[in-house]
């Protein structure tokens, strides 16, 4: 099993929707997937169907849960129409946690530990981070793998980045030592443009070798999706953001692949 983290405390890169598309495109390619929503705005689960009002147990319930309540199992939806693909929801109780968790002992640890009772085998979990750097995505950190890093093609896409970075850092040295970064996704790519592909130079000598060969285009079909619920792959699989989407998940599984292989 392996959990990544799409993490990036900036806003309006394309956080979301890697996170929703990439485990579509994962369950599409029947890699048993579950997706976590950790954004108290829901948009992940929204994204792939679920309203918030039909929504019974979230991540917040799991997270909060006394001993011997609910768990994790408990959270887990099937998405329609996509086999492979789980969902543990996320709903607007999620966005007071911090203030709940303060005085919690191993706060940062709840996600792990929720993780930790899991009764369902997947090969991938996917987690939809918050666009900030507290407690909560401080919880994801701790419990996944690696961080995967949306990046979008624009001016300043570098900044913040070294806050990101220094927050891996700090959870590696003092509560995850096997966290790493997955690598960098680029992401509302422009062909056209000449500072698309400047920021794309750009981002590769500042992630040297861990940049993703995949681009995700700016794609009207992919910005359409989420208003219907689906992933991209359920709303248009003959577009240019789906076929995207899909080269990333098979550069995932490559990278698991050859991970298990050493």
């Amino acid at each position: 099993m392996r959990i990544i983290a799409v993490s990036n405390q900036k806003g309006g890169v394309g956080k979301t929707t890697t996170a929703v598309n990439l485990a579509a495109c994962l369950g599409a390619c029947e890699k048993r997937t579950l997706l976590i929503d950790m954004d108290a705005q829901g948009n992940a689960t929204t994204g792939v169907g679920i309203s918030k009002d039909e929504v019974e147990i979230s991540i917040y319930d799991v997270l909060t849960a006394e001993e011997g309540g609910i768990t994790i199992n408990d959270a887990i939806v099937n998405v329609e129409h996509i086999k492979y693909l789980d969902i543990v929801p996320a709903d607007v109780n999620l966005a007071g946690i911090e203030i709940e968790l303060v005085n919690v002992m191993a706060r940062e640890q709840k996600l792990r530990q929720a993780l930790a009772k899991l009764d369902r085998e997947y090969d991938f979990i996917i987690i939809d981070s918050p666009p900030s750097l507290g407690l909560v995505t401080i919880n994801i950190m701790t419990a996944t793998d690696t961080v995967l890093v949306p990046i979008q093609c624009e001016y300043y896409a570098l900044e913040g980045l070294a806050e990101l970075l220094n927050t891996i850092r700090l959870v590696q040295k003092n509560l995850n030592p096997r966290l790493s970064i997955e690598g960098a996704l680029m992401t509302m790519y422009d062909q056209r443009l000449n500072l698309s592909r400047q920021v794309v130079e750009e981002v590769k000598s500042y992630f040297t070798g861990r940049v993703f060969e995949s681009l995700i285009p700016r794609n009207v079909k992919l910005s359409e999706a989420p208003s219907f619920g689906k992933p991209i792959i359920n709303y248009d699989i003959m577009s240019t953001g789906s076929v995207s989407y899909m080269n990333l998940a098979k550069e995932i599984i490559e990278h698991d692949n050859e991970r298990s292989a050493q």
